[in-house]
């Protein structure tokens, strides 16, 4: 601290400090606080016969420290060393000790015994005709010279200046209390109230804080007037304040004016300081000189009673006297509100030394404010990039459901390098992903992203799953040779009931069947994502209908409490538990299963950040499959339409039969046209119903505008405009066109 509130600058008169009488008027006071006549902190201004002339004129803190109470220091007991002494508790002199000479006496205090009181500047020295046996006073404990001790020192009477140390003791204690509380806070709201937890009701009967909306985030220079809006306001109980509908001030309640906003309705009708919600600094005006100056200043001096209205609003009257303070809080950069401490008439009033206090604790708060408002920029940046980092909604394909969860590692590391992903593929095919990438910094999510985002681009090409992973450990080797991550793609076809599975060092999914079964699959481990020069494989298994697929990161089932193969099996077991609790026919909503896992992690439990992806396989019916193969040759398209027309009979979509017919016809000519190989013909029948042709050209066709003298180019015009969607997706063996039509 620079500024010391037992500073002798501007002292009030005794009259004016709290009656210790009343337990609201004392900073933190003790009963046992007070100093007996012969403590060594003694403040009466004289000096003992035979002392030696004080030497500097900064004595306060010493004798501040002597007179703490031994209850406000680590280890201190009352019949100790600190324990207060009388007149008759002064021990005998020791005859094997020297005595020590009294503490050095600040020259404003000792004007109080010879000088002129108040007064400070250099040591004064007592005269030595004031004491004729001061210069030869030493006790008779083996001195070199000799000489008697001098008398035991008279118990004097008690002064002003003992109570006003005291007084400054309290304060500091009550600085450094009130300093660490608001320090504890770590966002705006936290902070903001340990400020009026710190001070009301010890400091102040009521408080009043304003902040700059908005408030300006590190260096960035506002534009605009400067707007202060209520943040928060605090007062004294009800039950602690007989007199608030007594005092006139601002701590009585107003009336709740009908165009009040919410939240001025609510907090007045808890009887909570009313004032003005937002104001509007006048560029010129008092308010803006005041918070110009920075220092806090009373309410009753010419530029607070100026600016305290246009704050508070014209409305209200301020208690009389020095019963209010406006203390300014300045940040790193410049002023970003104003609080205002308000005393009730009947309690005494703020003291010189009390604008000390006021100053630091609006510069505490500011820069914790500061900080708080850095911090929420970092987590708003932090929870931004996670976000577009992962799937922002999940895609819905045919045959399969999903669900998902993230769950950062912690509140302070909200990014990590987990990640999850579902893409659609062709054939009504989906590409499941998830992977961990080592760490919890901007730079694991960094390398997540574009893990991920080549992860999509390989899957756009349909390649097998263990290529996929061979290509991304390939490009985790250019990113960096210390590029880590795990990584699982599993490849599902709900018409083949089928799904392959690709593992790069991450841990086995889980599959829970419908009667209730939960099973690890049995998955090849791999070596991990960016080692480089290994060999992936994959495996197909059987995908039944109304299974799930759980696939998760190692920070649900691995923490400092246990291992990773501890953790699967309760994963396991969790799952079989719960779909008992819906039976062997239904299989649990996934939502809630999904909740449920993340459940079974317990306080302590989560060290690590944790995606998780759920996939519930329904599947597509062979009943509702149609397949053929198509030579390339012109009656393709004639076949093409007489096939899909019984089809459609057959499925009683008679109804479809014209548009399908149209389109079918136009892209198996287009297919035609290129292709060397037979076409593949497919219709789905799901929620809509769904055709793809295949074949092995690699070019996609792109939609154009045909001009009017053009033979040809309407085919994908004519797609564009009656499908309901459609698409061109490159294989590894060609492509495949589809298009959706609405069931009616």
């Amino acid at each position: 601290m620079t500024e010391h509130p037992t500073s002798q600058e501007g002292r009030q008169p005794r009259a004016a400090r709290p009656n210790p009488a009343d337990p609201r008027g004392a900073l933190l006071r003790s009963p046992d606080s007070a100093e007996g006549p012969d403590s060594p902190g003694r403040g009466d201004g004289t000096e003992a016969p035979g002392t030696r002339p004080a030497e500097h004129s900064g004595a306060a803190a010493p004798r501040t420290a002597a007179a703490l109470p031994s209850q406000n220091r680590t280890g201190g007991d009352d019949d100790g060393e600190h324990r207060k002494t009388g007149p008759a508790d002064t021990p005998e002199p020791d005859a094997h000790r020297p005595r020590p000479g009294p503490l050095p006496v600040p020259p404003a205090r000792m004007g109080s015994a010879g000088g002129e009181s108040g007064r400070s500047g250099p040591s004064v020295h007592p005269a030595p005709s004031a004491h004729p046996g001061a210069s030869a006073a030493v006790p008779s404990d083996g001195r070199a010279d000799g000489l008697p001790p001098a008398p035991p020192v008279p118990p004097a009477p008690p002064s002003g200046d003992g109570d006003a140390a005291r007084h400054g003791g309290d304060r500091l204690r009550f600085v450094g209390a009130a300093t660490r509380r608001i320090a504890r806070g770590i966002d705006l709201d936290e902070i903001v109230m340990g400020l009026c937890r710190a001070t009301v009701p010890t400091f102040s009967d009521a408080i009043l804080v304003y902040l700059r909306d908005p408030l300006p985030v590190g260096d960035e220079r506002p534009v605009g007037p400067v707007v202060l809006r209520l943040r928060r306001t605090d007062r004294i109980p009800d039950e602690m304040d007989d007199t608030v509908s007594e005092s006139g001030s601002l701590l009585a309640p107003l009336p709740v004016p009908p165009d009040a906003t919410p939240s001025l309705q609510l907090r007045w009708s808890r009887g909570e300081p009313n004032a003005a919600e937002l104001c509007e600094v006048r560029t010129g005006g008092a308010l803006a000189e005041v918070l110009r100056g920075v220092r806090p200043v009373f309410g009753d001096t010419p530029a607070a009673r100026a600016a305290l209205p246009e704050l508070l609003g014209d409305e209200h009257t301020l208690p009389e006297g020095r019963r209010a303070v406006l203390a300014p809080l300045r940040g790193r950069r410049r002023v970003i509100g104003a609080a205002v401490f308000l005393r009730r008439p009947e309690r005494a009033a703020f003291e010189q030394d009390d604008l000390l206090v006021a100053a630091q604790l609006a510069t505490h708060t500011a820069l914790g404010i500061d900080k708080a408002v850095l911090y929420g920029r970092e987590a708003y940046i932090a929870d931004e990039l996670q976000r577009t980092m992962l799937p922002e909604t999940l895609p819905q394909p045919t045959g399969v459901r999903l669900a998902s969860r993230y769950l950062p590692a912690a509140e302070t590391a909200r990014v990590g390098g987990d990640w999850y992903d579902a893409i659609p593929l062709p054939g009504s095919r989906v590409a499941l992903v998830v992977g961990d990438v080592m760490g919890h910094s901007m730079t694991s999510a960094a390398i997540m992203g574009q893990l991920r985002t080549t992860a999509q681009t390989l899957a756009g090409l349909d390649l097998p799953p263990q290529e996929v992973l061979h290509h991304l450990d390939e490009q985790a080797q250019r990113l960096g040779t210390d590029r880590m991550a795990t990584c699982l793609y599993a490849v599902y076809d709900p018409v083949a009931h089928r799904i392959t599975i690709a593992n790069a060092g991450h841990p086995p999914p889980v599959l829970l069947h419908l009667g209730g079964r939960a099973e690890v699959l049995r998955v090849p481990a791999g070596a991990p994502i960016g080692v480089g020069g290994v060999d992936f494989e994959a495996v197909e298994l059987d995908a039944p209908a109304g299974a799930t697929l759980l696939l998760y990161t190692d920070g649900l089932v691995e923490s400092r409490l246990r291992d990773v193969w501890t953790g699967i099996e309760q994963l396991r077991e969790r799952l079989a538990a719960t779909a008992e609790l819906t039976g062997p026919d239904h299989a649990p909503p996934l939502e809630a299963l999904c909740d449920e896992v993340l459940d079974m992690l317990g306080p302590g439990d989560r060290d690590d950040d944790i995606a998780l992806l759920a996939a519930r396989f329904d599947g597509i019916a062979p009943s509702d499959v149609a397949y053929w193969q198509l030579d390339p040759e012109d009656s393709a398209p004639g076949r093409a339409r007489r096939l899909a027309r019984r089809a459609l009979a057959a499925w009683d979509l008679e109804d479809l039969t014209e548009p399908v017919e149209l389109l079918v016809s136009e892209v198996v000519t287009n297919a035609v046209r290129y292709a060397s190989r037979p076409i593949t013909l497919r219709l789905l029948r799901t929620d809509v119903l769904r055709c793809e042709v295949g074949d092995d050209v690699p070019q996609l066709p792109r939609l154009r505008q045909a001009r009017a003298t053009d033979e040809g180019g309407r085919g994908l015009y004519l797609v564009n405009r009656l499908a309901r969607r459609w698409g061109a997706t490159r294989l590894s063996t060609g492509k495949v066109v589809w298009f959706e039509l609405n069931r009616g």
